[in-house]
């Protein structure tokens, strides 16, 4: 997935710490007055219900644009006239949930529970989210509660850190895992942010939890195409990307399994402000995509739209017809 379209993701990743969660990762999204109405593959105004309007807000990159497309549509066939807006960063899109001006967003468990918790409680404050989603739940219900907001069900697809290998090193050195590349001892160089040596879930966390030979960073963005052309290459033996990461295979390339849980869960899932959206109906909804998307079928979109140029509003609109969840 077009991580350079996900640049703010990018932001997710390391910012757990930084305040915008997930060092490849930073979520964005939609802000006060500035606003702007997608009509990508039909992600303008749509559904003709009468049960009000409903704004859904979507960050720049790839997957966002997805996952709100996809809200849009569900919330439309239960009667709702939605639209789709975007902007570039949390730091906007979350006052505009708070107040209203934005209604419902997707957004990723522990980095939204460790944005929440540096706001209210500074950015030194004891991270509140885990590798266990029910804990990182507790604590992102509670603060996006105080905050006049709703996480709803977190789903099965989860988009966090991962680490890709070269099919053919991993095949010569009996890899699926991130203990298998603990245990055969292999330097590896990695590609990745220049965060990385001081975030737990990078560099000390493989070192620590894996016992993986770090031999250097090769400071890249994560899961860009310079650092993906690098491991492919062999300048870099492993790369930090997502687990949505739709691109991985036209660089020859393989996830390894994060085996013993090194990264926070972030699980996808819809925000809602409380007011505005906050009724069953619209959670029954949205939770109908929750259900049944997973973190294989997210990765099958995200290729759609970043591999085969395809518009988000038309990927979702067709996922959602194959899954049987709309009513028209």
């Amino acid at each position: 997935m077009s991580r350079t379209a996900r640049k703010s993701r990018t932001v997710r990743a390391a910012i757990a710490a930084a305040g915008a969660a997930a060092l490849v990762a930073g979520l964005v999204a939609c802000g006060g007055d500035s606003l702007e109405e997608s009509g990508d593959g039909g992600g303008g105004t749509s559904g003709g219900g009468g049960k009000g309007k409903l704004v859904v807000g979507s960050a720049t990159f790839t997957e966002s644009r997805i996952l709100a497309e996809l809200y849009a549509r569900v919330l439309a066939d239960a009667g709702y006239t939605t639209s789709v807006r975007t902007v570039d960063t949390r730091e906007l899109y979350a006052p505009a949930l708070e107040k209203g001006q934005v209604d419902v967003v997707p957004e990723y468990a522990a980095t939204l529970a460790e944005y929440l918790n540096h706001k209210a409680n500074g950015a030194g404050a004891e991270p509140v989210a885990s590798p266990d989603i029910d804990t990182t739940m507790k604590a992102l219900t509670r603060l996006a509660e105080a905050r006049g907001l709703k996480a709803l069900e977190p789903g099965r697809a989860v988009d966090q850190n991962a680490f890709a290998v070269r099919k053919d090193f991993a095949e010569e050195h009996h890899l699926k895992t991130l203990s298998d590349l603990g245990k055969s001892g292999q330097k590896v160089t990695l590609a990745a942010g220049d965060e990385c040596p001081k975030r737990p879930f990078c560099q000390p966390g493989l070192e620590k939890t894996y016992g993986i030979d770090i031999d250097g960073i090769d400071p890249m963005d994560v899961g860009s195409v310079q650092a993906k052309q690098a491991v492919k290459d062999g300048k870099d033996e492993m790369l930090l990307t997502v687990t949505t990461d739709a691109t991985l295979d036209q660089f020859g390339l393989v996830l390894l399994e994060d085996d013993k849980n090194l990264q926070n869960a972030d699980n996808v899932l819809p925000v809602v402000n409380a007011d505005s959206a906050g009724d069953k109906e619209i959670a029954d909804a949205l939770n109908k995509i929750t259900k049944v998307l997973t973190t294989e079928d997210l990765t099958e979109l995200n290729k759609k739209v970043d591999a085969e140029r395809l518009k988000p509003g038309d990927v979702a609109a067709d996922y959602l017809k194959e899954k049987g969840l709309l009513t028209g």
